[in-house]
C-alpha cells in the first residue's frame, strides 16, 4: 500500500512537481488536498497532460486543473461494493477517506483480487498424457484403456476387490440401490445430513428413504439414532432393504459401530464415500466398509474428472452387475437384446484418464485440505462461540471442506449473516447441507433423531463450510481469516 502523505500534494505544487510524484510512486495518481488534508480530487498522468496541451507550462501551479468530484468511497467500504463502484465508473484506484474527508489508503483493482470460491477444481500436470493418449489412439467412448485402469487403480488405493467408473456419484449410488433390489415400498435408511444425492437414487427406484440423524462427536450417522431406527422396524414388523451411510464432508462415519447394528439384522450397508476419498477409518480407507462404496469425482471434489463416480466391492458379482447396467443392460447376443432395463451410465476413456492423472496427486491434495482447516482453526482460535466439525480418534479426514458451527448468542451473528458479509468480500462460504427430513420432498418421510432433538437440525441452523480448495494461496487464506476476524472483531 503506497503511503498516503507521498501520493498527496497541494495546489500550490507545480505541474512538474505533480508528474515527478506521479511517477515516484508508480500508481499513476495523485491525490489534490486542501490545507486541512481533505481530499479536492485525483489527478492522473492523463489529467496532467490535458492540462498542458491546453496551454499550460509545467511551471504553472495545479490550480490550472479544472475542479471535479473525484470517485471515492468510505474506509470501510466492502471488496464487493468497491469493485462494483470501479466499473461503474471505469476507474482502477479509489482513495478510501474517514469521516473528515481525508483519504487514508488507495484501493487499487488490483487490491481487491478475485473471487475465492468454495472448492474449486485443481489440476496436475499428469492428466494431460492420459487425455492425450485417448485422443491419439482414438478411445473416446465410455469404455478404454483409461476407464480399465482407473478403476483397478482406485480399487488398488483403497484396498478393494473391484471397481466400476461411471458418470457421477449419484448413478454409483443408483446402481448399487437397484443391485440390492430396493423394489417399489422398501425402506431404505439413510443419513440425513447430507446432499440430496444420496436419498434420491431410494427413490427412483420407489423405495422410501427413512432418514438418521447424526452423532455430534463426528457429525456422521449416530449409532444410537440407527438402533432407535431398527427397534422400530422390528417392532413393526419390517426391516430396511438396506442402510446408506454419508461420510460427510470427507469425514468417515464410526463405520464399525453402524456397520455391527446392521449385521445383527442382515441388512447391506452402502457406504457413501462420495466426499471422502483420501479418508480413513481406524487407519483404512473410507468406502470400504459396506458391502458397496460409492466416490465422486465431481468438479469440486477432492479430486475430479470433471463429473464421475465409482462403485467399489469386494464382491466381483456385485461390480459385473454394476457394469451391466450401467451400459444399458444390454444382453451377450451378437444383435442389440435387453432383458431388463438398464442406464448409461459408463465413464468415458478421456475422463477416466483426467482420473487417473488427479489420483497421482491425491495424498497431496489431502494434505493441502487438511492445512486449509488447520490455519482457519489456528487463526480464529481466539473467536469464541465457534466450533470446528470434530474429528474423533479414529477418524483422518480428507477435510474436503473446513466446516464450522457458530453461536449467535456469543459471536452476536448468525450463521446466515456471516455468510453474507463474507459475499460482500468476495469470498464463497456456504450453510452446511440442510437435512433430508428437511426437505420439503421428502417431508413424509420418517426420521429417528440422536437424542431429544436432532442433532443434524442444530449442525444446520449454525453451520457454515467455509472456502477449502487444495489450491489455495497462503494470501487467500489469510484473506479469509481476516475477513472472519473483521467479522467477529468489529462488532
Amino acid at each position: 500500500m503506497t503511503d498516503i502523505l507521498k501520493l498527496g500534494a497541494r495546489r500550490s505544487a507545480t505541474i512538474r512537481e505533480a508528474m515527478a510524484i506521479i511517477n515516484s510512486t508508480g500508481l499513476q495518481l495523485l491525490l489534490l488536498l486542501d490545507d486541512d488534508g481533505r481530499l479536492l480530487r485525483t489527478v492522473t498522468d492523463g489529467d496532467l497532460r490535458r492540462t498542458l496541451l491546453a496551454g499550460a507550462e509545467l511551471s504553472d501551479t495545479l490550480e490550472a486543473l479544472p475542479p471535479i468530484e473525484s470517485v471515492t468511497a468510505p474506509d470501510a467500504i466492502t471488496r464487493k461494493a468497491a469493485l462494483e463502484l470501479m466499473d461503474r465508473h471505469e476507474v482502477n484506484h479509489l482513495p478510501l477517506t474517514d469521516e473528515a474527508g481525508r483519504v487514508v489508503r488507495v484501493l487499487e483493482r488490483r487490491d481487491i483480487g478475485p473471487p475465492i470460491l468454495l472448492s474449486t477444481p485443481h489440476m496436475g500436470e499428469a492428466e494431460l498424457h492420459y487425455v492425450e493418449e485417448a485422443f491419439r489412439t482414438n478411445w473416446i467412448a465410455p469404455l478404454g484403456p483409461n476407464v480399465d485402469a482407473f478403476e483397478r487403480e482406485i480399487a488398488d488405493l483403497v484396498g478393494a476387490g473391484h471397481a466400476a467408473a461411471v458418470s457421477s456419484g449419484t448413478a454409483a449410488l443408483h446402481l448399487a440401490v437397484r443391485i440390492l433390489g430396493v423394489k417399489p415400498g422398501d425402506k431404505v435408511f439413510c443419513s440425513t445430513l447430507t446432499f440430496a444425492a444420496s436419498a434420491n437414487p431410494i427413490v427412483y427406484e420407489g423405495g422410501e428413504p427413512v432418514f438418521i440423524d447424526s452423532e455430534p462427536g463426528s457429525w456422521n450417522m449416530s449409532p444410537r439414532a440407527l438402533e432407535r431406527a431398527f427397534d422400530a422396524a422390528v417392532a413393526e414388523g419390517w426391516l430396511p432393504k438396506a442402510v446408506i451411510v454419508v461420510d460427510l464432508y470427507g469425514q468417515s462415519a464410526d463405520m464399525d459401530a453402524l456397520v455391527a447394528i446392521c449385521d445383527r439384522h442382515g441388512v447391506p450397508v452402502i457406504e457413501d464415500a462420495a466426499e471422502s476419498l483420501g479418508a480413513r477409518y481406524k487407519g483404512r480407507p473410507s468406502g470400504v466398509f459396506g458391502r458397496m462404496g460409492v466416490y465422486s469425482f465431481n468438479g469440486n471434489k477432492i479430486i475430479t474428472t470433471s463429473g464421475g463416480g465409482m462403485l467399489i466391492s469386494d464382491d466381483e458379482e456385485l461390480i459385473k452387475q454394476a457394469r451391466f447396467l450401467a451400459t444399458q443392460a444390454r444382453d451377450p447376443a451378437p444383435h442389440y437384446q435387453h432383458s431388463q432395463i438398464g442406464f448409461n451410465y459408463r465413464m468415458s476413456n478421456i475422463l477416466a484418464g483426467v482420473g487417473r492423472g488427479q489420483l497421482q496427486v491425491l495424498e497431496q491434495r489431502v494434505e493441502a485440505r487438511r492445512a486449509v482447516y488447520e490455519a482457519y482453526r489456528d487463526g480464529l482460535a481466539d473467536i469464541e462461540g465457534l466450533e470446528w466439525q470434530p474429528e474423533p480418534d479414529w477418524s483422518y479426514s480428507n477435510r474436503w471442506l473446513s466446516a464450522l458451527t457458530i453461536d449467535p448468542e456469543v459471536t452476536g451473528f448468525t450463521a446466515s449473516e456471516v455468510i453474507r458479509r463474507l459475499a460482500e468480500e468476495m469470498i464463497e462460504a456456504r450453510p452446511v447441507w440442510k437435512p433430508m427430513h428437511l426437505q420439503p420432498v421428502f417431508a413424509h418421510c420418517r426420521h429417528f433423531a440422536h437424542g431429544n432433538e436432532p442433532v443434524s437440525d442444530r449442525i444446520f441452523d449454525r453451520g457454515i463450510c467455509m472456502p477449502s480448495g487444495s489450491n489455495m494461496s497462503l494470501g487467500e487464506i489469510t484473506r479469509v481469516v481476516d475477513a472472519m476476524r473483521g467479522i467477529f472483531k468489529g462488532r
